[in-house]
């Protein structure tokens, strides 16, 4: 693979997504997204250049660091960076004028020399996370981070009021797509090879959503039936909604809450397309409405904000905006979302909390904390771990509780 040289617009574009990514605070996907848009000539191999180069140097960003020779706040930093990845892969750094300032400032890319650093180089991840997964996880840390900077597999869950699993692996097959039914789980197709799924027919005729395999476990944990009355607290734009509304075969009423209009407005547009008339959104916009549905559910979801450690396979920026205060700051929102939200379960009724973190003190320990200060009202029917060091999800947590008084 010598003597290969990519084109330079290629190059450009992927140096200016990572920089508005680690310099910048934007989230990848959407700054991928956002470059992709503003070339609609590139082709598809262009387009995987830029978007497959783009998540690998964000992922394994601590590891190049080591290769490169300045420092971090240099100009240069970021396109130097950029060309370790490349040099890695194969390309040939060209006799490009912009790279004149840092042609003598790179070392070329070595797993040996990678293998001698710490476990934050190899597994590219900040000093701080290290210790936190270790302090909490112990000796299940290594597997876990490892396996995070695995490439996120692509998982459907099929529409069950428009379609069978077996008749979507045909739909998509029809698309040029492969794809396999997951036996694990009710209504999960794999796809064999990443594709872009958004702009098949089957997609736009509501066929199915795009998953996570562990993902979509927790709607059946939340153990619902027809015709409930089910409330999905922290919604967001409705995914898990959608899956609820499905699984309870459209009959029945669905409340999605948020305190971001736009995510409801986009669950509403998911909505239309699957077919499901039964979700109401509300917005929360002050305490009154969570008041209002007071002892006014059968089934609660809190699907609540967390630091999605767990899902760092598909969100691999999201380490390196992540910080102790941020943290902090979600298990405190944790425990007034749990303690004031769990007042909308009737009597008899069941609340699920999930989150896509990993870390005890965000799951098992919020959960303990909830039910000693609530022994009364409520009590734990059953919870799951799901990592992705043994499974081939995401990281996922979830806790049944019963309310009993």
């Amino acid at each position: 693979m010598r003597n290969m040289i990519p084109h330079k617009n290629l190059v450009v574009a992927v140096i200016t997504t990572v920089n508005s990514i680690m310099n910048d605070g934007k989230l990848a996907d959407l700054a991928i997204e956002k470059i992709l848009k503003s070339n609609p000539k590139w082709g598809s191999k262009d387009r995987k250049f830029i978007a497959e180069s783009t998540y690998t140097i964000v992922r394994y960003f601590r590891r190049y660091q080591e290769f490169v020779l300045m420092d971090s706040d240099s100009p240069n930093f970021i396109p130097a960076l950029v060309w370790v990845y490349l040099i890695s892969v194969g390309y040939d750094l060209p006799d490009w004028e912009e790279n004149a300032p840092f042609r003598n400032k790179i070392k070329s890319y070595s797993d040996k020399v990678i293998l001698g650093k710490s476990r934050s180089i190899q597994e590219s991840i900040p000093e701080w996370l290290d210790s936190l997964g270790e302090r909490e996880l112990g000796e299940q840390w290594s597997g876990i981070i490892s396996a995070l900077n695995n490439e996120a597999e692509v998982y459907l869950r099929i529409n069950s009021l428009r379609v069978s699993p077996e008749i979507l692996v045909k739909e998509l097959l029809s698309d040029g797509i492969e794809s396999e039914i997951c036996t694990d789980v009710p209504g999960c197709v794999r796809l064999k090879k990443r594709a872009n799924v958004f702009r098949t027919d089957s997609f736009k005729k509501g066929l199915f959503e795009v998953q996570d395999i562990n993902s979509q476990r927790v709607v059946p944990f939340l153990d619902i039936q027809p015709g409930m009355r089910v409330i999905d607290a922290c919604a967001g734009a409705g995914g898990k909604t959608l899956h609820i509304a499905s699984v309870m075969n459209n009959k029945g009423r669905v409340i999605a809450l948020d305190t971001d209009k736009w995510k409801l407005d986009e669950l509403q547009r998911r909505a239309k397309r699957n077919g499901i008339s039964t979700i109401e959104t509300r917005l929360i916009d002050s305490n009154k409405i969570v008041k209002r549905l007071e002892e006014g559910c059968d089934r609660l979801l809190l699907d609540v904000p967390c630091s999605g450690i767990g899902v760092l396979r598909r969100n691999p920026d999201a380490k390196w905006k992540l910080t102790p205060d941020k943290i902090k700051a979600l298990e405190e929102t944790q425990k007034k979302i749990l303690e004031s939200y769990s007042k909308m379960v009737k009597v008899g009724g069941k609340l699920v909390y999930a989150t896509c973190s990993i870390l005890p003190s965000e799951n098992e320990k919020r959960i303990e904390e909830f039910l000693v200060q609530n022994s009364d009202t409520y009590e734990l029917e059953e919870e799951l771990k799901l990592l992705p060091s043994t499974t081939s999800g995401d990281g996922f947590y979830m806790a049944r509780l019963v309310r009993k008084a």
